[in-house]
């Protein structure tokens, strides 16, 4: 009888856990995880808010670059001497104080340096001498002549000016979910897409569903999801899916209900060697 009792309590037990896993198995997860009911989702491809890299990159091609954060510019003004270049050299967010202690006359630093090694800091602004705080993020580079022409231009006659971007500034995004690393990545601006993030990150995990990537952006106190379909992107070649990322995006790679069989199946495996041994 004790036998008897012993068998059905295993069997019982391992039917349970094998009913458990199969059902977690075949749950589709469908909805979108851990998003605020007031937030947008994006179905559209190719939208205003969500756009596919490959797309974006077609687009660039007729448009001009923007300046962000971060990046570094030289201003030259064409057809003076800089032989004292190197005096008044910016610093990574203003410039040295000879340029502000005004040790050399205005007009002699102006014509004969120009400025190089300009940062624009993290709120969009760039500090020059004489013009001050310029908010230049988010200006093309003719944009941002014309306003540092104008601003240089209450101090001296300026001929001609150049604005040259020598380097451009890390973008950050967070990777969250079933990634092997999850947390905040740099990537570079040619890089930003769900597919350079999601390598940087590590790639997904064994229970990671790059079916389902949630791509969350916030815009004007507004929070826009669209899903990203990498699995798609890479067998299909399916160039939508690989979405362009915007500085501070947020990357969700949602769970899988698949079943491991390392995890998952041996377990049972070897409880099910302990099962034989009871009842046998």
């Amino acid at each position: 009888m004790g036998r008897f009792y012993k068998k059905a309590i295993v069997t019982a037990l391992l039917v349970s856990a094998l009913s458990t896993t199969a059902f977690a198995a075949s749950k589709d997860n469908t909805d979108y995880e851990n998003i605020p009911p007031e937030a947008v989702i994006v179905t559209d491809f190719n939208s205003d808010i969500f756009k596919s890299s490959a797309f974006s990159n077609y687009d660039n091609e007729h448009q001009q670059y923007r300046l962000s954060k971060y990046d570094i510019i030289n201003v030259s003004i064409v057809g003076f001497n800089d032989s004292l270049n190197k005096s008044n050299t910016m610093g990574r967010y203003g410039y040295t104080s000879s340029a502000i202690n005004g040790s050399v006359n205005y007009n002699s630093t102006l014509a004969q340096t120009g400025f190089n090694d300009i940062v624009i800091g993290p709120d969009g602004y760039a500090q020059l001498p004489y013009a001050g705080s310029v908010k230049l993020a988010g200006l093309t580079v003719d944009e941002a002549k014309d306003l540092l022409t104008m601003k240089l231009g209450r101090y001296l006659k300026i001929p001609s000016m150049s604005v040259i971007v020598t380097s451009y500034g890390p973008r950050k995004v967070q990777v969250l979910g079933e990634v092997e690393k999850p947390g905040i990545i740099e990537l570079a601006a040619d890089d930003m897409n769900v597919l350079a993030a999601v390598t940087s990150a590590g790639w997904a995990n064994k229970y990671g569903r790059i079916k389902k990537i949630q791509v969350i952006r916030i815009i004007d106190g507004v929070m826009y999801v669209k899903e990203a379909n990498l699995k798609d992107y890479i067998e299909k070649h399916d160039i939508r899916q690989n979405i362009e990322l915007k500085d501070g995006d947020i990357l969700y790679i949602p769970r899988s209900n698949k079943i491991d069989l390392q995890d998952d199946i041996m377990p049972w495996i070897s409880f099910y060697g302990l099962y034989k041994n009871i009842t046998d």
